[in-house]
């Protein structure tokens, strides 16, 4: 049920998109309008929950750790995994947000089918689809950059030829555009077909998945087999990026559609678990160095407490502890 109603709002997205700009003539809507009021949705709502995740407290040291704590001189602590040092956190950090260290790490349990058994083992094929996904969303979000910019920059002219030298045809097909269509589905297959992730899954899983999906079919379709004046497109990005907005001829409604659903997911993004992408940087359980051996961390907003030391408790109730046949220290 979850995935037909991220299906069928996809599905909705995609034909207000294409009839509105195509049968109802709202170019300028969907072109103009809409675009601007979803990327101040984006802005607004991505700072305003990095900003609250920012000021949450964090009163207790609490990193994840998968190795040995720094403790005594003869034992061989994990830097990595249980750093202690700030330098260690920064390659615990570089090491997740670029290589996704601890997905790779994953592994899967099952029962053993000769035994009542668990057995683990190494689950590295969600690693390898999670990386060629975000590499490839990132590369293509680069690449898009030759249609904001003019002159286009040098290092996204570079990039495009490199993603672009297995050249089959023309227009030569992009490794990333095949790569994010085979990950986003592979991902999306993953879901139905574990039982487990199946019966955990939301639409909210489903409908960000539905909507890549739906961007990079519409894209390769424009690229291959629907052509619309590239001129023209470009011409209205260079006009929304200079806040001079002009809708121009010649543009085909599959663009729109396209153009819709980035902005839908630009839109969407800080109301979903996309997310992750700020949040991993204000996480405690990785931007904290695991030193509770080495200091001592006091919660910083504790209120004042009156010490009462043991001389004054003796002090207070030593008739009563003589009277117990409590010894004291002063008779």
């Amino acid at each position: 049920m979850n995935v037909l109603v991220s299906l069928v709002a996809v599905s909705v997205l995609m034909g207000l998109a294409y009839f509105g700009t195509g049968a109802l003539g709202l170019e300028t809507v969907f072109a103009i309008v809409l675009p601007y009021l979803f990327i101040a949705i984006f802005f607004i709502g991505l700072i305003s929950r990095v900003v609250s995740w920012a000021k949450s407290p964090v009163p207790f040291r609490i990193p994840t750790t998968v190795g040995q704590q720094k403790t005594l001189p003869w034992i061989k602590s994990s830097k990595i995994d249980s750093p202690h040092t700030g330098a260690g956190v920064v390659l615990r950090m570089a090491l997740e947000v670029l290589l996704f260290r601890s997905l790779f790490r994953n592994t899967r349990a099952e029962l053993n089918k000769e035994g009542p058994r668990v057995t683990y083992a190494s689950n590295y094929w969600l690693w390898f689809f999670a990386i060629a996904f975000h590499y490839s969303f990132l590369i293509i979000l680069v690449r898009h950059l030759r249609f904001f910019a003019e002159p286009v920059p040098g290092f996204v002219l570079a990039l495009q030829s490199v993603d672009g030298f297995m050249q089959y045809g023309v227009p030569s097909y992009y490794i990333t555009s095949v790569l994010l269509i085979g990950a986003t589905g592979l991902l999306f297959l993953r879901r139905i077909a574990s039982s487990q992730l199946r019966y955990i899954s939301l639409a909210s899983d489903y409908f960000p998945l539905f909507l890549i999906l739906g961007i990079a079919l519409t894209g390769f379709l424009l690229r291959h087999f629907f052509k619309t004046d590239i001129v023209a497109v470009k011409e209205l990005t260079l006009g929304l990026a200079s806040f001079s907005p002009k809708v121009p001829e010649g543009v085909s409604p599959l663009f729109y559609m396209h153009f819709f659903l980035v902005t839908v997911l630009f839109a969407y993004f800080p109301f979903s678990k996309l997310t992750h992408m700020a949040g991993v940087f204000l996480s405690p359980t990785r931007n904290l160095a695991n030193n509770n051996r080495e200091k001592r961390h006091i919660n910083p907003w504790n209120p004042k407490v009156k010490l009462h030391s043991y001389e004054e408790y003796e002090d207070e109730f030593r008739d009563k502890m003589v009277g117990a046949g409590i010894p004291v220290d002063k008779e």
